[in-house]
């Protein structure tokens, strides 16, 4: 059989994939840069630089780039912060550094953290985005701070209820989030279209034929939204804020690509992901976003699975969804002015529940109630703080959580009531536990000789030695006979 035989079913199917990548994207890409507070048409030039950049660079050959919702909170922080044209700066450091890191073999590391901390982000983010998208939903200003926008619904429900047009927006954003839920009960012929593209198809369609008073995207021209980075943009900036963001930036986006290239592997059967060279094909993508000022990528779980699920086979299908995207950009801009802005918010609202893992903290708290909280305390935090202060929360308490459970002794106490006391310790003998040791210790009898057996222990750290011999010490001193220490 010929290679060029064997390339053709290949490319049909990589073909009908990418329209249905494309068409999953659309919507999405639109939505993501509007919910960030940029021009829509950023996001479609994220969209196009993740399809034909980083789609034709090595890594994982089947999952997608993009515009995600998972960034969709951190952008619209840095960009009320920091202003629209810091944004290209911003992208581009993330984006060289994720090259470095990929360059570093630095992206293997990232299968280390801990799964519950990069779960809580998601549900932090989540949180936060349903939260600010109910606002846009009914056509009014989310608060800035995450618990602002959940402590301001009832009061927004309110002035809802007695705002004919809010109203009106409000039922549109909730139609759309409905046609989602239920579109995966729809026949599978149906199903041929894809839910975000059907919903907001849908939302257009019945704004426009009933002239529904709701907020359109406003549509600036591809050429016009590009805002290529100037250092000028940063003058006055607070520079330990604008690195802290960089660092959000480049850690969430770098964890989110590389968690959900792992997640993408176990759908197929296809060459594994190269976690290094991922990482230097999503910073490259990033860079080029940079240069162009628009929205960072990352890769994207629902376009990945929606190109696996459309019988996609080589890095060709997602090179197409990125010609597509930008055929579209450059030919018929003028219908994202007709797309209602509610049923955008309520696309993410649906992609923000999803981001929220209420399976996986039942069944953690069933088996494993630490990292249950590890999550919780992580989207909390996010939500409570910052998406930055949120992670390194989560991570401090993960890295806590370990040490803990590595610390793990047994002290067993042997008295038969004549001759020397037997002290055994078994286990990990860390700083952690040094309070029960020294409880258990000076609450030996101090008229009987006492034997210290450390034989059994496998790690003995600095301070629990220095403690051990300082309490050795002083019972020798105020007892009748000095402790005996053995160490096998």
């Amino acid at each position: 059989m010929s290679a060029r035989t064997t390339r053709l079913p290949h490319l049909r199917r990589d073909f009908a994939a990418s329209l249905v990548v494309f068409l999953v994207a659309l919507p999405l890409c639109v939505g993501v840069a509007v919910a960030s507070g940029v021009p829509a048409e950023l996001g479609l030039v994220t969209g196009i630089v993740g399809g034909i950049v980083t789609g034709l660079m090595r890594g994982s050959s089947l999952q997608v780039s993009g515009p995600a919702a998972g960034l969709t909170v951190l952008v619209f922080e840095a960009v009320r912060e920091f202003g629209l044209p810091a944004l290209g700066v911003i992208v581009l450091a993330t984006g060289l550094l994720q090259v470095v890191m990929g360059a570093l073999r630095l992206g293997r590391w990232f299968r280390a953290i801990s799964v519950s901390v990069v779960e809580g982000m998601l549900a932090g983010i989540g949180l936060v985005l349903i939260a600010g998208q109910l606002y846009s939903m009914a056509g009014a200003e989310a608060p800035a701070s995450g618990v602002a926008k959940i402590a301001g619904l009832p009061g927004a429900l309110a002035d809802v209820l007695g705002d004919p047009e809010a109203l009106i927006a409000l039922a549109l954003g909730a139609g759309t989030v409905a046609v989602l839920v239920l579109w995966r009960r729809m026949p599978a012929v149906v199903r041929t279209v894809p839910g975000p593209l059907a919903a907001v198809g849908l939302a257009t369609a019945v704004s426009v034929v009933c002239s529904l008073p709701v907020a359109t995207v406003e549509v600036n021209g591809l050429l016009d939204s590009v805002r290529p980075p100037s250092l000028d943009s940063l003058s006055g900036a607070a520079w330990p804020g604008l690195a802290a963001t960089i660092v959000a930036f480049t850690l969430i986006a770098s964890a989110e690509s590389l968690f959900s290239a792992a997640a993408v592997d176990r759908m197929h059967q296809g060459p594994r992901t190269s976690y290094d060279q991922e990482l230097i094909a999503q910073g490259a993508g990033n860079t080029v976003c940079g240069v162009l000022g628009a929205l960072p990528m990352t890769a994207v779980i629902v376009r990945s699975s929606a190109n696996v699920q459309a019988g996609a086979r080589t890095r060709a299908s997602r090179v197409l969804h990125g010609v597509w995207l930008l055929l579209f950009a450059a030919l018929l801009p003028s219908a994202l002015a007709l797309i209602p802005i509610p049923a955008l918010a309520g696309v993410l609202v649906h992609a923000g529940s999803k981001l929220i893992p209420l399976r996986a903290v039942r069944s953690l708290w069933r088996e494993h109630r630490g990292e249950a909280l590890i999550l919780v305390v992580t989207a909390v935090s996010i939500v409570a703080v910052s998406m930055f202060e949120g992670v390194l929360i989560g991570l401090a308490l993960a890295v806590a959580k370990t040490a803990w459970e590595a610390s793990h002794l047994r002290m067993e106490i042997v008295d038969k009531g004549a001759g020397p006391v037997q002290a055994h310790l078994t286990g990990n003998a860390t700083f952690l536990r040094l309070p029960k040791i020294l409880d258990s210790l000076e609450a030996l009898p101090r008229d009987r000789p006492v034997v210290l057996d450390l034989s059994g222990l496998h790690h003995l750290d600095h301070a629990c030695r220095t403690a051990l011999e300082n309490w050795a010490e002083r019972h020798s001193a105020a007892g009748t006979e000095p402790v005996r220490v053995t160490s096998g």
